[in-house]
């Protein structure tokens, strides 16, 4: 039997259609939750805030899409404030933070069970970039209940962005709410 050299071995490596690289990185739903209505006083919709509807069913996710230098994601609009729409204090650091201040919740699979917390990211669109830390998580793989106000889970490819990151993308007040960009960790 032939011995391969070191250096074929690598070439096999590489170029083998089993190779990691090679590997298209899937993120499949990991389920479905079931919408329920909420109580009275919960899930006010505002500010394109969507609640569950009873009956519905809402795909989950555990993961994201994979991470690059140049990852194509949703940006949409969110306070951090308290009574803001973030609820809740961030989970990075069980605090709110000003809408003034450029941060940001990434879908579940980017927010890494916390890994990607209080670090920054970079974020391009309409032809320009700004850094924003991650302070919480827009959970995909969980929803329609009093822990997430009743409303659905996130996509699994969403930032979550304060006021500050628009005003410093440039993106004029009347189109905030949904846009698409790129993001890499900064």
């Amino acid at each position: 039997m032939k011995k391969l050299s070191l250096g074929a071995f690598f070439l096999v490596l590489i170029f083998s259609p089993h190779s990691l690289e090679g590997r298209p990185q899937v993120c499949k739903p990991s389920g479905k939750i079931k919408g329920k209505k909420p109580p009275p006083g919960h899930c006010v919709e505002d500010d394109d805030s969507v609640c569950c509807i009873n009956g519905k069913y809402y795909t989950t996710y555990k993961c994201s899409p994979p991470v690059s230098e140049n990852t194509k994601a949703i940006l949409n609009l969110r306070g951090f404030e308290k009574g803001g729409d973030g609820y809740l204090p961030s989970k990075c650091d069980n605090k709110y933070h000003s809408d003034n201040t450029p941060v940001v919740a990434l879908s579940t699979g980017w927010y890494n069970e916390g890994r990607r917390c209080l670090n920054n990211i970079t974020i391009s669109a309409n032809g320009q970039s700004v850094n924003a830390m991650v302070v919480d998580e827009c959970d995909s793989s969980m929803g329609c209940d009093g822990d997430h106000d009743y409303l659905p889970p996130c996509a699994n490819n969403v930032v979550d962005a304060s006021k500050a990151v628009w005003k410093a993308l440039g993106v004029p007040l009347e189109d905030w709410g949904e846009l698409d960009i790129a993001w890499s960790d900064a």
